[in-house]
């Protein structure tokens, strides 16, 4: 699926009176902290779940088909809006957890110099610290306080991260900072899921009309990719190949790879 949204939608800018301002940063403040102490809640119930690390591990053929069909269709996003001098590019990972996809980013060409990571995390702060060059910024904190300087990046990269924020006002915060820190012309990178689990009340997808309300001036060219990992496991159970088979039918992709721009 390929998507693109050329209007832009009405400005929901808030009301900057000083009144306002500072009641509105009294809020965020409240949600943030009950919200992110939940977020690591989640995360350590998933990771104390059986089998829940072998689950991601690249050597399931279900997760090394995930990734390469990831990886093609960003380059190709890259290719189609022109973005094809990598080390040029300044990027930022919210959520970055154990670096894995900085570390895919520096295998593609992006500059140690230019990547930037957040994460809320401790340990998986530390291991992406671990795994990464020193010319990687990382920073361990709430990357919707972090400090950013506005319109100084020009892609902004959050996978799998709004899924995990049940609370819609804290995933508004959050989609702000991070449009506020993109230049004119810039872009979301989004990877997510759609569809509820029902067996994971720790989750919620995130549709397509909910990534537009969270960035309302965005264009944005969405692709459905990621087989049904569920499905994806069955069917890599009897063949590696079943997956591209079953991958070809739309209806069964479950997650979205989006470029969401900065208009100039």
């Amino acid at each position: 699926m390929s998507e693109r949204t050329p209007d832009r939608a009405p400005d929901r800018t808030p009301d900057r009176t000083p009144g306002n301002v500072a009641e509105a940063a009294a809020d965020a403040a409240a949600n943030a902290a009950p919200e992110t102490r939940r977020v690591a809640e989640r995360y350590a119930r998933r990771a104390a779940a059986p089998g829940g690390a072998d689950r991601y591990s690249p050597l399931r053929p279900e997760v090394w088909q995930t990734l390469q069909e990831r990886q093609r269709v960003l380059l190709q996003l890259l290719a189609a809006h022109d973005r094809r001098d990598l080390a040029a590019l300044r990027l930022v990972e919210v959520g970055c957890g154990s670096g894995g996809n900085l570390l895919e980013l520096l295998r593609l060409g992006f500059a140690p110099r230019h990547l930037r990571g957040i994460e809320l995390l401790p340990e998986r702060h530390a291991a992406a610290r671990a795994a990464l060059p020193e010319a990687v910024a990382l920073e361990l904190g709430d990357a919707s306080v972090a400090r950013i300087e506005p319109g100084s990046q020009d892609l902004v990269l959050a996978s799998t991260v709004f899924s995990s924020l049940l609370d819609r006002a804290f995933q508004h915060q959050l989609a702000d900072a991070m449009w506020s820190w993109l230049a004119p012309g810039g872009a979301v990178l989004w990877y997510d899921f759609t569809f509820d689990n029902p067996r994971n009340p720790d989750v919620r997808g995130v549709p397509l009309p909910r990534v537009r309300e969270l960035f309302p001036a965005g264009l944005v060219d969405a692709r459905r990719v990621t087989l049904a990992p569920p499905l994806a496991r069955a069917v890599c159970r009897w063949h590696p190949a079943l997956y591209t088979a079953f991958n070809a039918l739309p209806l069964l992709r479950t997650h979205l790879l989006a470029w969401i721009e900065k208009p100039r």
